[in-house]
This record gives C-alpha cells, sequence and structure tokens, in this order.
C-alpha cells in the first residue's frame, strides 16, 4: 500500500575501512542526511543546505534514479516524485555521503510502496550500486558492521559499539574522489602485508565485540591503502604514526579520505589535547580542516513520522548540526 502523504527519513554518516578492514569494516557516526519522498505529478527536487551545490535537481538525481531501480524491483511504477533532501555529511570527503544517499534513498522508496523488500536485498541493492558494503552497512543497520561481499549478496555481522567509544574527525578543506583514491592502490600485495592486515583486522573487529578498547592502538595499522594514499593528504603519515601519543586509542584515513579519524576512550580525558595534535598535523602542512566529536551511531536508517502540515525543512530545523 502506497503512503500518499510521503516518507521522510534520517540516516546516519559513516566511516569506512578502520585502518585495516579496507572494505570491509564500517561504522555508522552521528552526522546525518534526510530524505523525504512523496508521489507527484510532475518531478520536483528540493535539495537544501551547502553539501547540497552542484547536485543534479532533474532526473539524474542519484536519489531519484536510486528510488527507481526499488520500483521496478517490485514491479511497481511511480515515475514522477517530489524529493527534499538536506544534508550534514560533506561530499567526496570520505564520511559516506553517497552511501547515506543510497541508503536513504532504497529506505524511502521502498517504504513509500509498503515495504515489499526485505533488508537483506536493499542491502545487495545498495552494495551493489557502491561496490563495497561497509559504507552502506553501516548506514542502513547502525553501529559497527563488518561484511563481505561476492559481487550479487552481502552478508554482515553488526556489532553494538563499546559505550566509551568517541571518534574525533578532522575534515580537511579538499575533496578526494574515491576513484582518484583507488588509482594509487596496487594491484598486488605481499603475503606479508596480507597477514598483517589480516590479524589486525581480526583482532579490532574482536576487541570492538568484546569491549576491550585496550587492544584497539595494537589493532589499527595497515599496510594495504593508507601508505599509498598518504601523499594524497599531507600530514596524514605523521597523524596516523603519532595520534596514540596524543590520546587516541588510534588514528585512520576515513574511507577514501581526505578527512582523517581518531578513535578515543572518553574516560581518558584528552580530547582537547588530541584535537590540537590532529589541526597541528594538517596545518603545519599547510592544510586548514574542520574537527567534528562525534558518537558512533547506533542506530541505522530510521523512517521519521511526517505530521500534517509540515514542511520538510521546518521539521529538521532542530536537529541540523549548527
Amino acid at each position: 500500500m502506497m503512503s500518499e502523504a510521503g516518507v521522510r527519513v534520517k540516516v546516519p554518516a559513516s566511516t569506512a575501512n578502520l585502518g585495516p578492514g579496507f572494505d570491509t569494516l564500517g561504522m555508522a557516526l552521528s552526522l546525518y542526511a534526510w530524505i523525504e519522498m512523496k508521489p507527484a505529478e510532475a518531478t520536483n527536487i528540493h535539495l537544501y543546505g551547502d553539501q547540497m551545490k552542484g547536485i543534479p535537481t532533474n532526473k539524474n538525481n542519484l536519489i531519484y534514479e536510486v528510488a527507481q531501480s526499488v520500483f521496478r524491483e517490485a514491479g511497481v511504477s511511480l515515475p514522477e516524485l517530489e524529493i527534499s533532501m538536506y544534508s550534514d555529511i560533506p561530499l567526496t570527503r570520505g564520511l559516506g555521503s553517497s552511501a547515506s544517499a543510497i541508503v536513504g534513498a532504497l529506505v524511502a522508496a521502498n517504504e513509500l510502496i509498503g515495504s515489499p523488500l526485505d533488508q537483506a536485498k536493499l542491502f545487495d541493492m545498495a552494495t551493489a550500486l557502491e561496490k563495497h558494503p561497509d559504507n552502506v552497512g553501516a548506514s542502513l543497520f547502525g553501529g559497527l558492521i563488518t561484511a563481505v561481499w561476492d559481487g550479487a549478496h552481502a552478508e554482515y555481522l553488526r556489532i553494538e559499539p563499546p559505550a566509551d567509544l568517541e571518534v574525533l574527525v578532522a575534515i580537511p578543506d579538499f575533496q578526494l574522489s574515491t576513484s582518484k583514491a583507488r588509482q594509487v592502490l596496487p594491484e598486488q600485495v605481499s603475503l606479508g602485508d596480507a597477514v598483517f592486515n589480516i590479524s589486525r583486522t581480526s583482532l579490532f573487529t574482536a576487541a570492538m565485540a568484546s569491549g576491550r578498547l585496550d587492544l584497539i592502538r595494537a589493532s589499527m595499522q595497515d599496510r594495504l591503502h593508507q601508505p599509498f594514499r598518504a601523499s594524497l593528504v599531507p600530514g596524514m603519515e605523521r597523524i596516523l604514526k603519532e595520534a596514540t601519543e596524543h590520546g587516541a586509542l588510534g588514528a585512520a584515513l576515513s574511507g577514501a579520505g581526505p578527512t582523517l579519524l581518531a578513535l578515543m576512550d572518553r574516560r581518558e580525558n584528552r580530547g582537547a589535547e588530541l584535537e590540537r595534535f590532529l589541526l597541528e598535523g594538517l596545518g603545519e602542512q599547510g592544510i586548514q580542516a574542520q574537527t567534528i566529536w562525534l558518537q558512533p551511531c547506533t542506530q541505522g536508517a530510521k523512517t521519521l513520522t511526517i505530521n500534517t502540515g509540515e514542511q520538510f525543512i521546518d521539521s529538521i530545523k532542530g536537529e541540523v548540526r549548527a
């Protein structure tokens, strides 16, 4: 049964890889995008916020295209839509902006036509679009996700992040496309480097699952992608190497970057020192950055209630990041 009043969805940002878990580990973060979708007589797309500049407002829009893929899969025809979107998630910075848009569009479109597709199907569709399951899995299910993808189907396990885990991100003031960040990676790696990453990914996942924050320091190093991407983010090499000396449990390039992420135990009270170190590490390379303290988001994509007569942008104003 179709919802004539439309559907509104709130979707968390995400970080992927977390150091060693390349294309495998993802975690939802407390930074959000909101999408509203309604049936319409003619397609109309409203985009709000500075993050939305330059994004198409016609049927080439990603949200519209993803929604149509849901309708095709469900055997439903709904060619005209009214879509509204606001996002606090910066574009092409390594915080899962495209994954959140894909997940939000899938969930909203499915809900709009009575939810004929289950979450496993939506996850498969999201992974096929994004090409890896880590960001989309985190945005869809919330928490920490470890996932595998065989090209057709994704399997995942969701882990509740430890309660004392806090996240600091430093977002440089330049964009870095995922395709460019992937071009610098080698096609082959040594057996030693493969074992290095497998062991640390396993330890990181087990440490998170058992709440052993003391083991994070030994588990966030990586040899598969970060060393090759270091030249794309000046200052990153030093930050990843020395962050644990300034209060971090560990640090990593968030997704394909350029955002850098540090995990912290909130009980250690060294947040100001860590923040200063990240900004200085980038600043000495001439890079300005914005730091934001975030929490792991334990809830994935969430359908919100639409009150009668309530305008989209007015309804979320109290929630958006100032």
